[in-house]
């Protein structure tokens, strides 16, 4: 809820930051220029303002401010709790008679540790395995139970990156929106153009250019954050995978279970 709440907060200030951006500069400078131009006898010139200035790049451009809040907020999610990897959360569970007990403690204290820490994948994991070997007294269970949660996070994040794979195929559907638009614009113009008067469709050929351009160069840039953010998470899974073999496997194996 929480997350859902942040997220739909971060879409509203993009498109507040967005649209006063467009408000306060890029239609009254497209504007400006465009007016010079005509006055000129010119086309538009390939000015910022006047590439940006339709609300296809103006929809666009929100997008991708939220899809990289989306992209960032996941990255330094798993940054934060890097550090857990290289402590040994498990200390203190000894080996010998007693190790059950000790391992039974051991789950305690991971229950008992701060909510944040407690629901970090890597502590789930951990509590889950723990539990399990406690229940069956089984190292191959304990095994089975560690690759379960292992490949139920790793289908959790891809179903979490589903929204910004959305945007990714949006944003250049978005641009194709425009070069229709602009496309269809110039058309209507033709009778203009064949008398001479060029200046019309090549300003709606713009907007249909210009939509495109920046459409695919977002796209790209997300598609780029995408599969940062899809290494890290990759990194994390398998450090995972890595820590509850060598943290817990090693240790419960020396209890003599079967």
């Amino acid at each position: 809820m929480v997350s859902a709440i942040k997220n739909t907060l971060a879409l509203v200030i993009s498109i507040i930051v967005v649209h006063l951006f467009y408000v306060g500069y890029v239609w009254p400078e497209s504007s400006a220029a465009i007016e010079a131009a005509r006055t000129a006898g010119q086309s538009a010139p390939r000015d910022l303002a006047v590439i940006l200035k339709d609300w296809e790049q103006e929809i666009c451009i929100i997008m991708m401010l939220w899809g990289t809040f989306l992209i960032l907020d996941k990255c330094f999610a798993i940054m934060k709790d890097r550090y857990l990897f290289n402590v040994d959360l498990l200390e203190g569970a000894a080996e010998g008679a007693d190790g059950e007990d000790d391992l039974a403690s051991m789950l305690e204290a991971l229950e008992n540790l701060p909510a944040r820490i407690r629901t970090t994948p890597l502590v789930r994991t951990l509590s889950a395995s723990l539990r399990r070997f406690l229940i069956t007294e089984n190292v191959q269970n304990t095994s089975e139970t560690i690759d379960a949660n292992v490949e139920s996070l790793a289908v959790k994040q891809e179903a979490e990156n589903s929204m910004v794979r959305y945007l990714i195929w949006a944003i250049p559907a978005i641009g194709f929106i425009g070069t229709v638009r602009g496309i269809g614009q110039a058309l209507s113009q033709a009778d203009q153009a064949l008398a001479g008067d060029i200046a019309g469709m090549t300003e709606s050929l713009g907007v249909a250019f210009n939509s495109t351009f920046v459409a695919l160069l977002i796209s790209i840039v997300l598609m780029f954050l995408l599969h940062q953010l899809q290494r890290l998470q990759d990194s994390m899974v398998t450090d995972t995978q890595e820590y509850c073999e060598s943290f817990l496997l090693n240790r419960i194996s020396t209890l003599g279970r079967n």
